[in-house]
């Protein structure tokens, strides 16, 4: 391999005043690549920290890569290149892609198992166990961050436009209602999105109990195609499309970039990602509280569940045994009820393992924390095959094209129906050329 950590132990022998100095130990090193900055880079380094000093033999090394996009192409390139990092942070719209990286990465369940380090893949919530695994039962990647959509509102915002702070809305009818009183109080951003393929389509759907994707939204095939475009997802892009003419939706750009201005209090209500907690309750100036995603009442069985979102944490091969088992105790630490718990409570990233879930509950952290439970319940419902999750070749590619055909709906340069469209015939060829690629 091109790239060498430095693992090899140092020893000499000096002769000083007739003693001498034992070999000295150097800890092997685990290089983790990450995409988390701000509050949740804290988060990265704290828990780093604590698993390098609960132990002498392994020293966890992060590395901040920049976006979850950016980290990915890193790795890619690295791994080429002889020298990818033992551990990768991958979001999840890239788990069927590292899935079909067959030779780059190494299961999760046979690094434990090979580690000699107790694991049950029954420990773990089993909404987010099932996404990273593979039909022949054995998990793929360490479920680290993962999230889900909620709704963020500001209470100080909502008392100043005459709404209950304490009733945020729980339809879209209500939002919009919400959204005119907001602007009505003076407010220049009543809602906002981050993430709008995630929590405007794919979640959407899922809550709605409605395809996205056919094949159980990919998860049963590479066979699968896109449905959105129909008539459900026609009429919620319309509705935020007139919000946007009316100036209560503003777009603020795509990925997280509504993140920063729900924290500023700039936008009064957003959605956006459970993982948001953590900076809110540092950052914010004023009340701010959490609810689920909204719904139309009219679609049947809706509310279903939400989504997966957030990333999980992926082996790359090449490595040694024991850079393995260091990896291994890592995971190991990660799982433990009161780590998981602590950086659930921390987060707001959705509790790694059942008994970190039971343990918080037990804590009595969502009652004193109200809203924080909301990621929770939204993900433990019972899940049908439109709201499993989504995982879907190319699924990074397929994003840009939502957010390019989106963005020329709320510039009234495209109508929701051609927007939509345009998305499935775009997508389709993106997943017709996966299929293709990786179909044996």
């Amino acid at each position: 391999m091109n790239f060498k950590f430095s693992i090899a132990a140092t020893a000499s022998a000096l002769a000083l005043s007739a003693s001498v100095v034992g070999p000295a130990h150097a800890q092997t090193e685990i290089q983790w690549w990450h995409a988390m900055s701000g509050a949740l880079g804290e988060w990265v380094e704290d828990l780093s920290k604590d698993f390098n000093s609960s132990q002498k033999n392994y020293k966890i090394v992060p590395v901040f890569k920049g976006t979850y996009d950016e980290a990915m192409t890193a790795a890619v390139a690295a791994f080429r290149a002889g020298n990818a990092p033992h551990i990768l942070q991958v979001f999840e719209v890239g788990t069927a892609t590292m899935m079909a990286s067959k030779g780059a990465i190494v299961p999760v369940g046979e690094v434990m198992s090979k580690a000699g380090v107790k694991f049950d893949p029954a420990a773990y919530v089993p909404a987010v166990a099932g996404y990273y695994t593979a039909p022949n039962g054995q998990m793929l990647s360490f479920p680290f961050n993962s999230s889900t959509t909620v709704f963020w509102y500001n209470k100080d915002a909502f008392k100043a436009a005459g709404l209950d702070p304490e009733k945020p809305p729980l339809t879209w009818p209500e939002v919009i209602a919400s959204a005119k009183k907001l602007k009505e109080s003076g407010h220049q951003c009543p809602f906002t999105t981050s993430w709008i393929s995630w929590t405007q389509l794919e979640s959407f759907s899922a809550w709605h109990n409605s395809e996205f994707a056919t094949l159980g939204n990919g998860m049963n095939g590479l066979a699968t195609r896109l449905k959105v475009n129909e008539p459900l997802q026609v009429r919620h892009i319309q509705n935020l499309a007139d919000m946007a003419k009316d100036g209560l939706f503003v777009y603020k750009g795509r990925a997280n970039a509504a993140d920063a201005v729900i924290v500023a209090g700039e936008c009064a209500m957003g959605t956006g990602s459970s993982g948001l907690y953590g900076n809110l309750k540092r950052n914010a100036k004023f009340a701010f509280g959490t609810s689920t995603l909204p719904y139309y009442s009219d679609v049947k069985g809706a509310p279903q569940n939400t989504v997966i979102g957030g990333a999980s944490l992926w082996v790359m091969a090449g490595r040694q045994a024991d850079e393995y088992k260091g990896v291994a105790q890592f995971f190991e630490f990660l799982s433990r009820p009161e780590e998981a718990a602590k950086s659930h409570q921390r987060t707001g990233y959705l509790p790694l393992t059942i008994a970190s879930f039971e343990l918080t509950e037990k804590s009595g952290f969502y009652k004193e924390n109200p809203g924080t439970d909301v990621a929770v319940t939204q993900m433990i419902r019972k899940t049908t095959d439109n709201s499993r999750g989504i995982r879907l070749g190319n699924f990074v590619q397929l994003r840009t094209v939502i957010d390019e055909e989106l963005e020329q709906v709320w510039a009234a340069k495209k109508s929701p129906k051609e927007a939509l469209d345009a998305i499935v015939k775009r997508g389709n060829e993106l997943l017709e050329r996966f299929e293709k690629a990786n179909s044996r």
